[in-house]
């Protein structure tokens, strides 16, 4: 799936997302976790604002941005759906 993200950059371009949108949708980029490259391509495991986590590929090559991965933050042991506000945990 094809993303828009804006990213900042400092020593390079596209050093890291700041924020994504899919779906109609806008997610500030909380914490990047992980960072890893491959020989055309940039990889960034995030917590977005949702508090759910992404896994955002950036192929440098053709400037593109896709989403390979997503996990939906769980709350007391079930996932949350999308639009569904956090229930207090008993």
């Amino acid at each position: 799936m094809f993303i828009e993200v804006e990213s900042y950059s400092g020593y390079r371009a596209d050093e890291r997302p700041f924020r994504f949108a899919m779906s109609g949708r806008t997610y500030e980029v909380i914490e990047v976790e992980d960072r890893w490259y491959s020989p055309r391509a940039m990889y960034f495991r995030v917590v977005a604002s949702d508090g759910s986590r992404y896994v955002l590929y950036h192929d440098e090559e053709a400037d593109l941005w896709t989403l390979e991965a997503f996990r939906a933050r769980a709350i007391a042991g079930r996932k949350v759906q999308e639009g569904e506000a956090p229930r207090p945990v008993r």
